[in-house]
């Protein structure tokens, strides 16, 4: 379980094609190792991956093939830096929401404007069958960063999110570009309510259909 809250950036010194995906070797900042062990899990870019090996500040990763074909992370290649955050610890500050690190999709940015003083935000687009829920105000986890939905427009599946300028100081976003991939992983509870909310409208739209059409 993560809180959305991204701690540092890391970049990737390696990517090694596997048998059964790819290994990712991370360098972590200084002030992510402690305590850090073999079998730990870290989220990067908002995907929950294991420890498999601590050389320094020297992190590697296996993401297998399902992982890299549904999210980002098959885009990732050596030189690129990426969001970290650390499994949170019981009786931590939540300073974001609860994050499992389970991508639900992707989205592609298609406006972003960093630079404008006071106006800091990206735009983006996921599949239709996700953005229902996606919610004006609602939370939302972007490459493992918990932001708050500011403009939403569900039927074309866009989205916009604000950031704040200590969210771009701690995260990879001001490398990003129109057209880029970004992980998204939308609130659980939110998931599970809309779909039990759906599932009991179209039960009872149904049963009204059967009684109508025995009369």
């Amino acid at each position: 379980m993560f809180t959305g809250i991204i701690r540092g950036r890391g970049r990737i010194i390696a990517a090694d094609p596997q048998d059964t995906g790819t290994r990712f070797r991370i360098r972590f900042p200084d002030d992510l190792l402690g305590g850090l062990e073999t079998g730990a899990s870290v989220a990067i870019d908002g995907v929950c991956l294991t420890v498999v090996r601590i050389a320094g500040n020297e992190i590697d990763f296996d993401a297998i093939a399902g992982t890299l074909a549904l999210t980002n992370l098959g885009d990732r290649r050596a030189g690129d830096e990426v969001n970290l955050e650390r499994s949170a610890r019981l009786g931590d500050e939540v300073g974001g929401h609860h994050v499992s690190g389970h991508v639900s999709t992707t989205g592609v940015i298609t406006s972003i404007e960093l630079e404008s003083p006071g106006n800091h935000h990206i735009e983006f687009q996921v599949d239709p069958q996700w953005a229902r829920y996606i919610f004006l105000r609602g939370f939302l986890a972007v490459d493992g960063a918990s932001l708050t939905v500011a403009e939403a427009d569900p039927e074309r599946g866009r989205f916009r999110i604000n950031l704040i300028p200590e969210t771009l100081r701690n995260t990879c976003f001001r490398r990003y570009r129109t057209g880029d991939r970004v992980n998204i992983e939308v609130e659980h509870q939110t998931q599970v309510l809309v779909d039990v909310v759906t599932r009991t409208i179209s039960a009872a739209l149904a049963g009204r259909e059967d009684r109508q059409a025995e009369k």
